[in-house]
C-alpha cells in the first residue's frame, strides 16, 4: 500500500456554535426577570441601542424613518411579527412596582428599641448594642455570655442582665441561645408556660419532632392526649424570629405566558409587557449619514448595529418559541384546562419537541424557569409532564393527577385511624391505578405530607 501526503478540496456539514447561536439558547432560556437583567447588560456593553420601558411609546417619526444600509426595521416592524415599540394604548402596569421592599435590618429594629429604655447607663447600652450586633440571621445569640463579658471586659451578671432585658423585645424569642431557650420565651410571652409543656420543651424536643408521643407521656406524666396537644401548641411558635428581617434575595413571579379562554378555545399570549424595547441610539443613527464619518467609526457601528440586530433576532425567536411550545401544551391537555389537575395527561418532552418539530433540548430550555397563567392559575411549563402510570383498563394516568388523588384520600382519613402507604396503594388499586406502596411513599415525600403515624390524632 502506498502512501503519500497530498492537497484534497472536499464540502462537509457541520455543527458551529457561533456566538449568535449561544446567545440564541441563553436568551431562550432566561425568564421574565432575568431576561431583563440580561437586556440592560448587552445595553451597557452595546452603544448602537437603547432600551426603552415598555410603557413609553416610540415617536411617530422615529418608527417611519428607515436605517441606512441595514435594514433594522425588518427585524423590529410590527408586533405580530416581533416588534419591540409598543402601542400608546399598551397597559401601562409593572407588577414590579408594588412590590414592597423591607429595609429595616433586624440590628435597626432591635436598636430602636433600645433607645426606650431610658434605665440604661451608657455602659448598659453598650453592652445591649454589642449583643445585638452578635445574632445572627435567624435572631440567635452567637456568642456565649462568657465570651460577651470577656469582649466587653464586664461582669457575666451584668451582661445576662442586658441580655434578659434584649429578650423582651419583639420578636418575641429573639436573642435566644438556641431553640428551647427561643420557645420558652415565646411561651412566657402568652403566659402558657406550664411546669409540664416546659418540661416537654427542655428535655423532649426531638421526641415531639418525631411524634413519641407515648414516650413523652410516660416521662412527663399526662396522657398521649395531652403531649399532642402540647406539641399542636409549639408548632404555632415561631423558632427563627429574625428571619423576617433576612436580606434573603426574593425571586417573585412573572408569568412569561398567558393562556385566556375565548369563547371555546384557548388564545396563547406572550407577555412581554415588563421587556423593554430594543431602539436604535439616534447619535449613531446621525454618524452613519454623515458622509465625513470615518471609515473605522462606521465600521464600529456597523458591527454594533449587528450584534443588535442579531438580539432582537434573537428575541423574536424566544416569542415565537414559547408561543409554539405552549400552543401545543395546552392542544395535549385540553382536558386539564376545561376540567382540571384529575385530567392531566401523561406528556413528555419529546412528545412537544415532535409536535412543533424542535429538538427536545430546546424545548427543554424553552420551559425551564417559565411560567403560565391559565384560567386555572399559575403553573410553571414543568408542571405540565409528567410520568405515565398504567390502570387497570389499560389506560395511563398522569403521576400529578395520581398525587392530588392521594392528597384527596389523606384528606378524608380518620385521623385517629390514618391511612398507611399500604393501604392508599391497595385503595389506588381499587379505583384501578396501578401503583405500588414504595411508590405512594415517594409522592406523598413530595407533597410533604408525614407518615400515618405522624398524622395520627389521640
Amino acid at each position: 500500500m502506498n502512501m503519500g501526503l497530498g492537497l484534497y478540496q472536499e464540502q462537509t456539514l457541520k455543527l458551529v456554535m457561533t456566538p449568535e447561536l449561544r446567545q440564541a439558547i441563553t436568551i431562550l432560556q432566561y425568564s421574565a426577570v432575568d431576561l431583563v437583567s440580561y437586556l440592560q447588560e448587552q445595553a451597557n456593553e452595546n452603544p448602537v441601542f437603547d432600551l426603552q420601558e415598555a410603557a413609553a411609546p416610540l415617536a411617530p417619526a422615529k418608527m417611519e424613518k428607515q436605517q441606512p444600509e441595514i435594514d433594522w426595521k425588518e427585524i423590529v416592524g410590527n408586533r405580530a411579527t416581533g416588534d419591540y415599540a409598543t402601542n400608546k394604548n399598551e397597559s401601562t402596569y409593572n407588577p414590579l412596582d408594588f412590590v414592597h421592599q423591607g429595609t429595616v435590618t433586624l440590628y435597626e429594629h432591635l436598636e430602636r428599641q433600645l433607645g426606650f429604655i431610658k434605665s440604661f447607663t451608657p455602659s448598659q447600652r453598650r453592652m445591649a448594642l454589642f449583643l445585638i450586633g452578635n445574632l445572627d440571621e435567624k435572631g440567635y445569640l452567637e456568642i456565649t455570655l462568657e465570651e460577651a463579658a470577656e469582649g466587653l471586659g464586664a461582669g457575666l451578671d451584668e451582661v445576662e442582665d442586658v441580655l434578659a432585658v434584649i429578650q423582651h423585645f419583639d420578636p418575641v424569642g429573639v436573642a435566644a441561645r438556641n431553640l428551647e431557650e427561643c420557645l420558652l420565651l415565646q411561651l412566657r410571652h402568652l403566659a402558657l408556660d406550664d411546669e409540664q409543656i416546659v418540661l416537654v420543651v427542655s428535655e423532649h424536643l426531638q421526641d415531639v419532632a418525631d411524634c413519641r408521643f407515648q414516650r413523652i407521656a410516660d416521662k412527663v406524666g399526662c396522657t398521649v392526649q395531652e403531649v399532642q396537644g402540647m406539641a399542636d401548641l409549639l408548632r404555632t411558635l415561631n423558632p427563627r424570629p429574625g428571619a423576617a428581617f433576612s436580606k434573603v434575595e426574593t425571586r417573585y413571579v412573572i408569568p412569561d405566558v398567558s393562556v385566556e379562554k375565548v369563547g371555546d378555545e384557548y388564545l396563547v399570549l406572550v407577555n412581554d409587557i415588563t421587556t423593554p424595547r430594543l431602539k436604535i441610539n439616534s447619535f449613531y443613527e446621525k454618524m452613519l449619514n454623515q458622509p465625513k464619518s470615518q471609515d473605522e467609526a462606521k465600521q464600529f457601528i456597523h458591527e454594533k448595529l449587528n450584534a443588535a440586530m442579531w438580539l432582537a433576532k434573537s428575541l423574536e425567536q424566544r416569542r415565537l418559541t414559547l408561543m409554539r411550545v405552549t400552543q401545543a401544551i395546552v392542544e395535549m391537555q385540553r382536558e386539564f384546562f376545561d376540567h382540571g389537575v384529575h385530567y392531566l395527561k401523561p406528556m413528555t418532552q419529546k412528545e412537544i419537541a415532535e409536535r412543533v418539530g424542535l429538538h427536545e433540548s430546546t424545548i427543554s430550555r424553552a420551559t425551564s424557569n417559565k411560567y403560565v397563567q391559565t384560567p386555572r392559575g399559575i403553573f410553571e411549563l414543568k408542571y405540565f409532564f409528567t410520568s405515565a402510570l398504567s390502570t387497570a383498563g389499560g389506560e395511563v394516568t398522569s403521576s400529578e393527577s395520581v398525587k392530588r388523588r392521594i392528597k384527596a384520600l389523606i384528606e378524608q382519613e380518620d385521623r385517629k385511624q390514618p391511612l398507611s402507604d399500604q393501604k392508599l396503594a391497595e385503595m389506588l388499586m381499587q379505583e384501578g391505578i396501578e401503583i405500588s406502596r414504595r411508590t405512594v411513599a415517594k409522592y406523598r415525600e413530595e407533597m410533604m405530607i408525614p407518615s400515618s403515624a405522624k398524622r395520627k390524632r389521640y
